[in-house]
């Protein structure tokens, strides 16, 4: 049985966490692209790197006006690959692009609004079968491109919600992480990804590995960042 707290609690403290971070960080205006196609493009290639990479190899697509369906289609893949080389894994991630733009004509014929009309849940296992698009990635191209009410799941979701005690380190699977936030919020994309985005700030500011508390605007609810604080205190005392 998953260990988390009460639906009623869970949702004051969610609220809680979302109305600090968007005070302490402001608006985050995700995800930065030109279209919805150049959101899945970002959402492949930020797989296993920073977004600053991604940033790189975006801009290399772009100066051979390659961000489109077609234009990845009519790229080698070992031209591909050069072109994405700066995100790190290029020759899997041209792979993957390739699979991806294959899918998007053979079921959309490259249209994308079409795409985005799709229910949720049937969208998102016709992502889960293309080759190279796990669940992250799928939410991804879901919240971001598409607009559709999901709530992203990363490194940065599951430490939070650990170290904020919402859920025991051993519950925090990604659909268990992902439940916590859509049981317990209103289906709002627009809020999803903001709720997402500031998160992922937080996590780059303060929740790191080894935690950065200090300015934390959510260390008084955090029970990990107030315990390192006070044995910081103890230590130098």
């Amino acid at each position: 049985m998953t260990r988390s707290i009460p639906r009623t609690a869970a949702n004051e403290r969610l609220l809680d966490i979302y109305s600090k971070l968007l005070a302490s960080y402001g608006p985050q205006s995700w995800w930065p692209a030109q279209s919805p196609f150049e959101v899945m493009i970002g959402a492949v290639l930020v797989q296993s790197t920073a977004w600053s990479n991604v940033e790189k190899a975006i801009a290399n697509l772009a100066a051979v006006e390659a961000l489109t369906p077609e234009a990845i289609r009519r790229l080698e893949t070992a031209e591909l690959a050069r072109l994405v080389y700066p995100s790190g894994y290029y020759n899997v991630k041209a792979r993957k692009l390739k699979a991806l733009v294959r899918y998007l004509d053979e079921r959309y014929s490259d249209d994308v609004g079409a795409m985005s009309r799709r229910d949720t849940a049937s969208l998102r296992r016709e992502l889960l079968a293309v080759h190279g698009i796990g669940e992250e990635t799928a939410d991804d191209i879901l919240l971001y491109a598409l607009g559709h009410p999901i709530f992203v799941v990363d490194a940065y979701t599951r430490r939070l919600v650990v170290r904020l005690g919402l859920m025991h380190e051993s519950d925090a699977s990604y659909s268990a992480c992902q439940t916590l936030f859509m049981d317990n919020l209103k289906p709002d994309a627009t809020m999803f990804n903001e709720c997402h985005a500031l998160i992922v700030r937080h996590g780059v500011e303060h929740c790191r590995k080894r935690p950065s508390c200090e300015g934390c605007a959510l260390l008084e609810m955090c029970p990990a960042g107030t315990a390192a604080e006070a044995q910081e205190v103890t230590s130098s005392s």
